[in-house]
């Protein structure tokens, strides 16, 4: 059975981002949504990504972007992937440089209809973007193909074991992992990589 994958997202020093290398994650997230208390530059982003270890997947999170402004700050920051965090179209997709993931901010069960055939982040739908902890209804995905979802909102190492059994693909946490917005807890962050293992 493959691994679950997992993602540390709100990154927004380069300790954190060792941190979470060395504990065993797969891919770190940067936040380039301007409202957001885990903001960082481009730049900045860049001089974290540059001297990171290869093989890492380096993900920036964007809400109402032009795909141009996705295109620039992806060539400034270094990133690989692109998180949609809005909704778009597959022309949209198609004129950006970099590979991108869709998230679905899930309201309700049938929202993870969508995109079925992709890999998908899905979210617990909140009026802000990001980061603010709410969970989703683990009733939602009990008779659907989990392989493509990667799930987020609310986790944290307390509650990963209920994720066991679904085949998600991966698993992505900011919040639960942070000691305050924007500053991760390297204990937190050891311990929920640690849990996620284990699924």
């Amino acid at each position: 059975m493959n691994k679950i994958r997992k993602k540390i997202c709100g990154i927004t020093n380069f300790e954190d981002a060792i941190v979470s290398i060395e504990a065993g994650a797969d891919a770190l997230g940067f936040v380039f949504y301007e409202k957001s208390s885990r903001y960082i530059t481009p730049e900045d982003a860049r001089k974290i990504i540059d001297n990171i270890p290869p093989f890492v997947q380096c993900v920036g999170l964007f809400v109402n972007h032009t795909f141009k402004q996705i295109n620039q700050i992806a060539k400034i920051s270094h990133i690989d992937i692109a998180q949609i965090h809005f909704e778009v179209d597959d022309k949209f997709l198609d004129q950006l440089n970099i590979r991108a993931i869709r998230v679905i901010r899930a309201k309700q069960k049938e929202d993870l209809q969508k995109y079925q055939d992709q890999y998908r982040i899905v979210d617990a739908f909140v009026q802000q973007y990001g980061g603010e902890g709410k969970r989703l209804d683990l009733k939602w995905f009990e008779d659907i193909d989990c392989s493509k979802i990667i799930i987020a909102g609310g986790l944290n190492s307390s509650n990963l074991d209920e994720l066991k059994g679904f085949g998600f693909f991966g698993v992505d946490v900011s919040s639960g992992v942070e000691s305050s917005k924007g500053k991760k807890d390297k204990n937190k962050i050891i311990d929920f990589l640690k849990k996620a293992n284990e699924l």
